[in-house]
């Protein structure tokens, strides 16, 4: 993609933001917000945590993000016999009698994590390289991942029989935790339509991979005014319990607060949210914006908080 200026790539980051919506929605009825924020996070070169309650098209709206976006697609379901190896791959024995390493389901751009939850930490962990490095290391040689790379992870809320939470060094590699709510009245009668019928979306590439990176590399070009990459710091050192920006509310109710990369997530996320929204650098209202899908998995409360009923929203609201 050739611009005269960098303010000429962010109108035209915009008008592909507004095309990839346009798409998906020919097959995805509302949740907006999601699809929004699911592509924040791929502008912003993140990873996302999808939690929602079975049958709200998580695995759907993943699998239609990457066919408009012309992207190689892979779907993994977390189970508990599920081994690391399962997903980066093995060594297996050639023709020739020597080992080669067989790529496994992480070599794709788009990665569906489907359940995730339900693995063991030790097959959860596999990811773990893949996600902030993006490589996959195997008998002392590091194999590249394809760029883009994107994991979209779902988990069920409800259901935990069975399930083993995932740790704070796992759910701190996710940019984003994007919670799917029920569909409207409306927009339920517009689904149960579409899926009850022949009807069938005929969906176009907006996007190839060539210029999803582009775009990537675009907005860590975004300049920040200082006021905003203060406020943004600020916005993730409230959360830390006992240190000297901490709430009251914080040091009641919370028991560990967010790292640095929920800063780093805070900046890039609000760079991202405002060019596509046609703006050519972030203000505060941008890093609020997406501020509680950065710190809501990043901070942990305490049984105080659970008794009183005080939400990870609460606590983030209280920040601003």
């Amino acid at each position: 993609m050739n611009f005269k200026s960098d303010s000429e790539a962010v109108d035209a980051l915009a008008q592909s933001y507004k095309d990839l919506k346009n798409e998906i929605g020919k097959v995805i009825v509302g949740q907006d917000e999601v699809v929004k924020n699911v592509l924040i996070s791929l502008f912003s070169n993140g990873h996302s945590l999808l939690v929602g309650v079975p049958g709200l098209a998580k695995t759907l709206l993943v699998s239609t993000i990457a066919e408009v976006l012309d992207l190689n697609f892979k779907r993994i379901q977390f189970t508990p016999d599920l081994m690391p190896s399962d997903i980066t791959g093995a060594e297996i024995l050639n023709e020739d009698r020597q080992f080669q390493f067989n790529k496994g389901p992480v070599f794709t751009n788009i990665l569906l994590a489907d359940e995730i939850n339900r693995t063991p930490p030790k097959t959860q962990a596999a990811l773990l390289e893949a996600m902030q490095e993006r490589v996959v290391t195997f008998g002392g040689e590091a194999h590249k991942l394809p760029a883009p790379f994107l994991v979209l992870a779902t988990q069920n809320p409800i259901e935990q029989e069975g399930t083993y939470p995932l740790p704070e060094a796992q759910l701190d590699r996710f940019m984003f935790n994007i919670t799917l709510d029920y569909p409207s009245y409306e927009e339920e009668i517009a689904v149960v339509k579409n899926t009850t019928s022949n009807y069938r979306a005929d969906l176009k590439n907006v996007l190839t991979g060539e210029q999803i990176i582009a775009y990537q590399n675009l907005i860590r070009k975004i300049p920040i005014a200082d006021n905003v990459l203060e406020y943004a710091v600020g916005l993730a050192s409230k959360t830390r319990p006992g240190k000297k920006m901490a709430t009251q509310t914080v040091n009641d109710y919370i028991s560990w607060g967010a790292g640095p990369r929920a800063s780093q997530y805070l900046v890039l996320g609000a760079k991202t949210h405002a060019a596509i929204s046609g703006k050519y650098s972030p203000d505060i209202e941008d890093v609020q914006a997406i501020a509680k899908y950065v710190l809501r998995h990043r901070i942990v409360r305490n049984y105080k908080a659970e008794a009183a009923g005080i939400t990870e929203e609460k606590v983030i609201e209280g920040l601003f």
